[in-house]
């Protein structure tokens, strides 16, 4: 059996996942590719062209793959917690979108 923490709730999952996010320039790569899928499925409804959401995934994962291998030089969280990661980049974009970001942080 692993020693590795398992987390059982978004809310304790959320402080793990800030900390996997400490170089500002990760946090915005992940922002550039968030704002990257929000813009695809905008342009997929104006245009009716559904086929560009399967490029979706490119844009998120990504940018955020970069960040996480050559910048925090770590493992993206999404290998271990996809659900929870996913839903950790939108909170995180949240958070910044509406300057609450610094607050998450200094919680921890």
């Amino acid at each position: 059996m692993s020693d590795e923490k398992r987390f059982q709730s978004f809310t304790e999952f959320y402080p793990f996942y800030l900390s996997e996010h400490s170089h500002p320039m990760c946090r915005a790569l992940h922002y550039i590719g968030s704002f990257g899928v929000l813009s695809i499925i905008a342009y997929a409804i104006i245009t009716g062209n559904y086929m560009a959401l399967w490029f979706m995934p490119l844009m998120g994962y990504g940018f955020a793959w970069v960040a996480h291998f050559f910048i925090e030089h770590n493992r993206p969280a999404t290998f271990k917690y996809p659900l929870y990661s996913f839903i950790g980049d939108w909170v995180m974009l949240k958070d910044f979108l509406l300057g609450r970001f610094r607050k998450s942080v200094d919680k921890l």
